[in-house]
């Protein structure tokens, strides 16, 4: 079954749609005006409604992934950074980045029914399988947010909202901004990239503490992901224009693959194996090839760029629009409106 791959474009105001078909190809199928200035990834949720936020508008907008168009804009607090959908679809988290504050959303009311104030500037968040806790990361503060989201969580949610609240704080190191946050897929460690820290942080989520701390070598760490054994985690660096590759076993780096200027967001097919990255930067510099093109997503076959030493090799790009800053894959067979239509 085909994919869509959709790239969050901040300075067009789009999100870009890639389809990946069965044979590898891709192929842009359309560009869908949202607010202004979109950040983050869009989440989806299973009966085909996308959501992402409008950096520059205030708002939220919901998307129908089947004839790919904005249906509707929530009002959220200022600067939204970040959404994560809880399971059961009905309410979703937002970070807003200028109020310093966490919007409850009811997705089928559309409308923000609480606001839960944190640190200063909050940005990306990582949502427990069970939806009972978000974690959030809050850049202008150093630390991640634990918040108890249990009351939001299943198809028969509490809705008591009060409930919902910040319970703790995971303290970062002095001036590393962190910027987002992953959930290993055993669910008993966070990984965290530190915009301006060398150190990605690894926190044990029993006692809540830094465990462990991966040296990258560089600042600018912005996003992390898993392969689906969770044998490794992926790490955009928009500082040095790599991925780094992660043994989450022993954490010691075993790769660092070149790919496009400034990534940021990356997401993976985990049917393909294929790594799509977004290229934030608004010039291209370095290297030659064919994966430096402005305005593009990376696109990254990681079985074989992980086995290939030649500079480039398994990698290609795909033409989106202007600032891409992040990217979310949707695998097309999981949503059942699309499976409907």
């Amino acid at each position: 079954m085909a994919s869509e791959i959709y790239s969050t474009d901040t300075d067009s105001g789009v999100i870009s749609v890639v389809r990946r078909d069965d044979d590898g190809t891709h192929t842009t199928i359309g560009q869908i005006t949202v607010g202004n200035a979109p950040r983050g990834s869009v989440r989806f949720t299973k009966d085909g409604r996308g959501y992402v936020s409008n950096c520059g508008g205030d708002t939220i907008s919901e998307i129908d992934i089947v004839n790919h168009r904005e249906t509707a804009r929530i009002k959220v607090g200022a600067a939204p950074r970040g959404i994560g959908l809880i399971p059961g679809d009905q309410f979703a988290l937002v970070s807003n980045s200028g109020s310093n504050s966490i919007s409850i959303v009811d997705l089928s009311a559309r409308e923000e029914v609480r606001q839960i104030a944190v640190g200063r500037d909050p940005r990306h968040m990582g949502i427990t399988s069970d939806g009972g806790t978000a974690y959030v990361a809050i850049w202008g503060s150093h630390y991640v947010a634990k918040i108890d989201t249990r009351a939001l969580a299943g198809d028969t949610p509490d809705c008591n909202f009060q409930k919902v609240r910040e319970v703790s704080k995971i303290w970062m190191r002095d001036g590393s901004h962190p910027y987002s946050v992953a959930i290993h897929p055993a669910g008993k460690h966070l990984f965290v990239a530190n915009t301006q820290s060398n150190l990605l942080a690894v926190v044990d989520l029993t006692k809540e503490t830094i465990e462990a701390e991966i040296d990258l070598g560089s600042t600018g760490a912005r996003a992390v992901t898993f392969v689906p054994d969770g044998s490794q985690a992926l790490v955009t660096v928009e500082n040095t224009s790599e991925v780094v590759v992660i043994d989450a076993k022993s954490l010691t780096i075993t790769d660092r693959i070149e790919v496009g200027n400034g990534p940021r967001g990356l997401a993976l097919d985990p049917l393909s194996m294929t790594l799509y990255i977004s290229a934030f930067a608004r010039t291209v510099k370095g290297l030659e090839g064919t994966f430096t093109k402005q305005n593009a997503l990376t696109v990254l076959d990681i079985r074989h760029s992980m086995k290939a030493k030649a500079q480039g090799a398994g990698i290609t790009s795909v033409p989106v629009g202007k600032g891409s800053c992040s990217v979310a894959v949707l695998d097309l067979s999981k949503v059942k409106r699309h499976a409907a239509s």
